[in-house]
């Protein structure tokens, strides 16, 4: 089986081919352009270098959220016009699962963090065993310190990654009681290669979706959308006075 996997949900922008459990190639870049300058730039170039027939693929996984909002219009966009091109199945590849795939195997539980800002995070809680991982509280978008008082009440060690973990990593270190580790740098951002690696796992379970049928997974609105809302609010609590 052949995966295309994309992941622009947040700084990191990346793209990897894998098969038959195997990474072809990666490509990964965490610097300050855009992903709308990087990303189609990026899949070129590994598609030259592997000297791939995109025709080839079985599936494209994109990491579908949540993360950064334009991030994942792009990855999301890009996904659906190869998948509509190519007559390809896409695998939505949940951003905080593939995170903790980076941490395959590890014994401690593993919680991923992106930064949501207004102190929340989107994170999960996950484990690994018995050559599996295992979901003890699904993605979602919660404050710092609900997120601590929960890893808190399991009793278990926990090792941290991703863009969220410089934000609050002061705060996890003073409220946390249970042992903690934070990932080194080589596996603690957004990688394509874990999205393609579970995204294997997740198109061999039945986890695939017509292209265009796919749309992002935010998890919340976006800042523009809260604003309209409250917006609408204030101009309806002026029309009652």
């Amino acid at each position: 089986m052949k995966i295309l996997a994309l992941d622009s949900s947040g700084l990191v922008a990346s793209v990897a081919v894998s098969e038959d459990g195997c990474v072809l190639g990666e490509y990964t870049v965490n610097y300050k352009k855009t992903h709308s300058q990087t990303l189609l730039p990026m899949l070129d170039e590994v598609v030259r270098m592997l000297e791939l027939d995109l025709n080839t693929v079985d599936a494209i996984a994109v990491s579908a959220g949540p993360g950064s909002f334009t991030g994942l219009r792009i990855g999301s966009a890009t996904a659906k016009g190869l998948g509509l091109a190519l007559d390809k199945p896409i695998v939505p590849v949940p951003t905080v699962d593939a995170l903790a795939y980076n941490l395959w195997g590890s014994a401690d539980q593993v919680c991923p963090m992106m930064d949501a800002r207004r102190q929340q995070a989107y994170t999960g809680l996950y484990g690994f065993s018995d050559g599996k991982m295992q979901t003890f509280m699904p993605q979602c978008a919660i404050g710092i310190e609900e997120l601590v008082e929960t890893i808190n009440s399991r009793e278990r060690a926990t090792v941290f990654l991703g863009d969220g973990v410089p934000v609050f990593q002061s705060y996890i270190a003073e409220h946390a009681t249970v042992p903690c580790r934070f990932a080194p740098a080589h596996c603690n951002r957004q990688r394509a290669a874990s999205v393609a690696a579970l995204g294997e796992v997740l198109f061999a379970e039945g986890y695939a979706q017509k292209a265009q049928e796919h749309k992002p997974e935010y998890l919340r609105m976006s800042q523009a959308e809260r604003e309209r809302q409250e917006r609408a609010r204030d101009f309806q609590v002026g029309e009652t006075v």
